[in-house]
């Protein structure tokens, strides 16, 4: 775990028109940044936060799973968005659906996303290697969207051979982005190894100052967010794996960039609240079944550390109800501190592997041309 010895004196983060005193972003995270997720999260302290990644062809389509997905809390403000798209057509429209309909305020767009099923239709990480498509894009979201922010999320490259964030960053930044954010790995990397911030601290300098520079990767403390920025100078940083079943990490980050004291961490039984509090926020954002069956995969995370017995543990993991769940968290040694096991990472880790791309892809990076069969997926993240 990183460490500083005092908190880094950081400027409010401004995203178009939206500002937050605390520099901090929740990323968005397939099958976790779902509207009641994201209430849970901003309860415990400021920031963006990012709804899970939709596809420009949902939209487009009107895909009902899609409309879904970017279901937004009535006190959700601002209401930030990421889209996922290969076709500059296809994001253009769906940017433009979204102002015409008034679905969000702010608009992301995932080029950093490592996994199979994206990069072999060359989205995602994969994307920014065609300069020229990657322009397209960009500029389709941003000349569509009116008064709304677009900002841009990425990854240093396809692998250590294919660096791309620069070029990349250059090339949002000139078509209008209101930020860039950059995931610290390669798309080989995938969630392994150590995030190189040394790459955030060389994005940082070649962009300009006015433009807000965002660091992603290894962020598991307010501790890490400090230092992140106290090494890079980025303006702010952007969280996933670090607040899986840690959601309070946004009050420590809240209160670490104002200068005050961090929060005791929580016993068992403060977890034990907080658990059933996303369970409560789940079940109203997805009905009652799906809602419990969706909290499950959340439970080892929010037990990380804890001495909680394997039977005890298997039973919430399969729990079926809210008052089941009640029983369960009732069985919980509920004064035990938190313990310094819980710390660090958490989430999936993995190891690097070959990054899928589409046959030719490497040929040009200069070929504007739009991936046979990219946007056939349509069905939202």
């Amino acid at each position: 775990m990183r460490a500083v010895s005092a908190p880094t004196a950081v400027r409010p983060l401004r995203i178009g028109p939206f500002v937050s005193d605390t520099p901090v972003v929740l990323a968005p995270m397939a099958g976790i940044t779902n509207a009641g997720f994201r209430r849970l999260c901003r309860e415990q302290g400021a920031g963006f936060y990012v709804c899970e990644m939709i596809t420009s062809r949902g939209l487009v389509e009107r895909n009902p799973l899609t409309f879904r997905m970017i279901a937004m809390d009535p006190d959700e403000h601002p209401r930030s968005m990421q889209l996922y798209g290969v076709d500059p057509a296809a994001m253009g429209e769906a940017v433009r659906i979204i102002v015409e309909q008034d679905l969000a305020d702010h608009v992301d767009m995932n080029f950093g996303c490592p996994v199979p099923k994206v990069t072999r239709r060359g989205g995602g990480a994969a994307l920014p290697y065609k300069r020229r498509l990657f322009e397209r894009i960009v500029r389709a979201a941003v000349e569509n969207a009116g008064p709304i922010p677009v900002t841009v999320k990425m990854r240093i490259g396809i692998d250590d051979v294919h660096r791309t964030y620069l070029d990349a960053g250059r090339i949002a930044a000139d078509a209008g982005v209101a930020a860039v954010a950059l995931h610290a790995r390669t798309a080989a990397q995938r969630y392994s190894g150590t995030a190189d911030w040394s790459a955030v601290a060389r994005l940082r300098d070649a962009l300009p100052a006015e433009l807000p520079v965002l660091g992603n990767g290894d962020i598991f403390s307010a501790a890490d967010a400090l230092a992140m920025v106290a090494s890079t100078g980025c303006d702010g940083v952007v969280v996933g794996r670090g607040c899986l079943g840690r959601p309070w990490l946004f009050g420590d980050l809240e209160a670490a960039f104002a200068g005050r004291e961090l929060p005791q961490p929580p016993s068992l039984g403060q977890v034990a609240t907080t658990m059933r509090r996303h369970a409560v926020l789940l079940q109203e954002h997805m009905g009652t079944d799906k809602g419990i069956r969706d909290m499950r995969k959340h439970i080892a995370w929010y037990l990380k550390g804890f001495p909680v017995g394997s039977d005890l543990r298997r039973s919430l993991g399969l729990v079926t109800s809210l008052d089941e769940l009640d029983e369960l968290l009732g069985r919980l040694d509920l004064e035990h501190p938190f313990p310094a096991e819980a710390d660090g990472p958490r989430g999936r880790q993995g190891s690097a592997g070959r990054v899928v791309l589409p046959e030719h892809w490497l040929d040009d990076p200069e070929d504007p041309s739009v991936p046979f069969g990219a946007e056939l997926e349509h069905s939202g993240g």
